[in-house]
């Protein structure tokens, strides 16, 4: 059966997420009934990320076993004109390796969180950005990000559903960036714990309001506990952009 990676971007807002559920419409359900239409046959689409609900993406990866051969642009082409009105796009199609795994092959995943730092209300960027009207301290909440870099056990800044085996995971780069009213946080790792990047940005952003200092983000972490995180930043502003193999 030969195999295809797709690269994905979508509006994560009205779905319930990523994965298939029971209580909603969801990015991959969508893409296996857009697939199935125009290929004959009912598909499993893996994706590289499970992005939750309200969370978006530019740079999603998954890979779908057909049992034919399919022109690469037929299948962009057809799984777009069947994924109407849902706003996903499918960017590209390419054929790959039995052994590829969209999933499994990941060596690293990047997410970028978008604040906008203002007073006045988004028109534009409702439901794509999180508004933040106190003025935020951008060079603090870098400096403070870069005590959450390397190995740790990261329990303070997972989600009490969170199904990973293990709370230690490697954080390679949580760099914050401002531009205009935009602050950038961007996060790269090889795998994310459940809301682990917009819990540590919710706790950035006590940084960037001075609520927080660096050594308060550094106890947060070693408390290895729940409750000593600060808010949950919404998935609005929340974007996987690119995942490398």
């Amino acid at each position: 059966m030969p195999r295809y990676k797709l690269s994905i971007e979508y509006d994560g807002a009205g779905f319930c997420g990523w994965q298939v559920q029971q209580n909603g419409v969801s990015v991959q359900g969508v893409l296996e009934t857009a697939i199935a239409a125009f290929a004959g046959e009912a598909v499993t689409v893996k994706g590289a990320g499970r992005t939750d609900a309200g969370v978006h993406a530019v740079g999603q990866v998954a890979h779908v076993d057909l049992s034919r051969e399919i022109d690469t642009d037929t299948i962009r082409d057809a799984a777009n004109a069947h994924l109407r009105p849902h706003r996903v796009a499918v960017l590209a199609a390419e054929p790959v390796a039995d052994d590829f795994d969209a999933r499994f092959s990941a060596k690293r995943r990047h997410y970028m969180y978008r604040i906008v730092n203002r007073r006045a209300p988004l028109a534009l960027d409702e439901g794509r950005a999180f508004r933040v009207a106190r003025p935020l301290d951008v060079p603090a909440m870098h400096a403070a990000a870069q005590r959450l870099v390397g190995k740790h056990d990261f329990t303070t800044f997972r989600a009490a559903e969170c199904q990973a085996a293990s709370p230690d995971k490697t954080l390679d780069v949580l760099d914050v960036d401002r531009s205009g009213d935009d602050v950038m946080v961007t996060a790269v790792a090889r795998s994310f714990l459940h809301h682990q990047v917009r819990s540590m940005v919710g706790s950035l952003v006590l940084v960037g309001d001075g609520r927080w200092t660096a050594d308060d983000l550094a106890a947060a972490l070693a408390a290895r506990d729940r409750s000593a995180c600060g808010p949950v930043a919404p998935p609005d502003g929340l974007y996987l952009v690119a995942v490398e193999y």
